[in-house]
């Protein structure tokens, strides 16, 4: 290994610096060309055939938002190359902001338990209908969809305010007052990595979008209550701090996410970084690529399972599963489970496709090791799924909380005098809202762009290898944006 190279993400190599490479513009331009060239003949009719008049009346027609949001990664991807010719994410750049309060953790964590109480109770006791209910609102609006936006927008403000971390941590101090200490019986193993968070985001999917009594209060309660004792009993065994990033599926994903947030939080410190370089050292455990992949592949399948392709192609398998004898619900479970399994593998061979095309430019770096080592640059597109996909039910079903905090049982109390509110379906307009949806994809794809092309160059000996294996990572930005875009429109129909 040079003294210009050193292990980092991923175990790559990553440059500091290295020569510049002069006179690559024709071919960069000649095969950006080719990518369109190939893209256009993949989506010759993108989303002209789903328009989305049925939520709002655009000025141009959904097709074109595609165009331009393809144009806008090339040009991007055209800057990146030309103006970034040195890594600049690869070490976190952090300033101290200042000191957190002490008590501010604990009083967060109260208020954690508290929210999870009311989950519990409210599910038990309230009425059993999900629109006068406290528990579907919350469980799958403001936790599933708002908590995700906080951590991108604050850092990772959910680990203070888990109630299964909070009690856990309280529990320990109540140990170490009575003069009991001890430490985690059993280390985490490490060929374990991030496989259960996968698992929990993946349970947690299928319960959302494909069981048929996910609303049900007293379900959600009993869920709830048994998450909560396995992560309490994970946190006994594995340790808190361990368990929360690994184990717990909603700390890990949400910890994941937060990576992409301006701020974090170190021994009560609280710390400005550099956008995107928290992301960019992300350490690539096992199942970490599958957790990203999962993300979107979720997102994806909620998308598609509202449109025209699998409501054309599902009930045809349904029928498959009635002819063996199940009755019609089990039949449409288990037919959509096949449904979430082959967004899944969609997904991920179309990152795997990418990174096939990167090995082509030079076979110095075995293949799996270029899967995890840009594995990250898939994180932007991942959250960028999940905002544009529900951004309307956050900012109108969001509302709803308003007045089910005043009566979260549903039987006719007014706790905060709030319970007369309604949702505001004129806060924000159709149109507004898909220009956010079009927004949020277009800048989390150029996001990935920016992780990709800065990993390449601490990666690849010269300027020109990272460029050109970059005209895959290319490729594969423009699908999963014009894959998110067509699937807005086509639920939109």
């Amino acid at each position: 290994m040079s003294s210009q190279e050193r292990p980092r993400g991923g175990g790559f190599p990553i440059r500091r610096g290295g020569r510049r490479r002069r006179g690559h513009g024709v071919r960069v331009v000649g095969s950006l060309a080719a990518v369109l060239l190939g893209l256009e003949a993949a989506w010759p009719e993108l989303a002209s055939a789903h328009g989305i008049s049925g939520l709002a009346s655009l000025p141009v027609p959904a097709w074109l938002f595609a165009w331009a949001a393809a144009i806008v990664l090339v040009v991007s991807f055209v800057a990146l190359s030309t103006l970034w010719s040195s890594p600049r994410l690869q070490e976190r750049h952090v300033r101290a902001l200042g000191r957190v309060p002490a008590a501010l953790t604990p009083l967060c964590g109260l208020i954690g338990v508290a929210l999870f109480a009311l989950v519990v109770y409210a599910g038990y006791e309230g009425v059993p209908y999900y629109t006068a209910n406290f528990d579907p609102t919350f469980i799958y609006v403001i936790f599933w969809v708002g908590v995700p936006v906080a951590s991108v927008l604050t850092g990772d403000s959910f680990s203070a305010f888990s109630p299964w971390r909070a009690t856990a941590r309280a529990i320990c101090w109540a140990a170490r007052r009575l003069g009991v200490t001890r430490t985690a019986p059993l280390d985490y193993p490490a060929w374990l990595g991030r496989w259960p968070v996968v698992g929990g985001l993946l349970a947690f999917g299928w319960l959302e979008l494909i069981y048929h009594d996910h609303d049900n209060p007293v379900t959600l309660a009993s869920l709830a209550l048994a998450y909560f004792t396995l992560m309490l009993a994970g946190m006994a065994l594995f340790g808190i701090e361990a368990w929360t990033e690994r184990g717990d599926a909603f700390g890990g994903y949400f910890n994941l996410l937060s990576r992409l947030a301006l701020f974090e939080v170190r021994d009560r410190v609280l710390y400005l970084r550099r956008p995107l370089s928290a992301i960019a050292d992300l350490e690539l455990e096992p199942g970490t690529l599958a957790l990203i992949l999962t993300i979107i592949g979720v997102t994806t399948f909620d998308g598609a399972s509202n449109g025209v392709v699998w409501n054309t192609i599902g009930p045809h398998v349904q029928s498959v599963f009635s002819g063996l004898g199940l009755g019609p619900t089990p039949a449409d479970e288990l037919s959509d489970s096949i449904g979430l399994l082959i967004t899944l593998a969609v997904v991920s061979a179309f990152y795997a496709l990418g990174v096939r095309g990167i090995q082509s430019v030079s076979r110095r770096f075995p293949y799996r090791r270029l899967l995890a080592g840009f594995a990250h640059t898939l994180v932007p597109i991942g959250f960028a799924y999940v905002l544009a996909h529900y951004f309307s039910l956050l900012v109108w079903q969001g509302q709803a909380i308003g007045y089910l905090a005043s009566n979260p049982l549903g039987r006719n109390a007014n706790l905060f005098g709030t319970a007369h509110w309604h949702i505001n379906y004129n806060f924000i307009d159709s149109t507004a809202i898909w220009y956010v949806q079009v927004g949020a994809l277009v800048l989390g794809h150029v996001a990935g762009l920016t992780l990709a092309h800065d990993r390449a160059l601490g990666v690849y000996r010269s300027k020109l290898d990272a460029v050109r294996s970059q005209y895959w990572m290319l490729a594969v930005m423009v699908t999963f944006t014009c894959l998110g875009l067509w699937l807005l429109s086509d639920v939109n129909t």
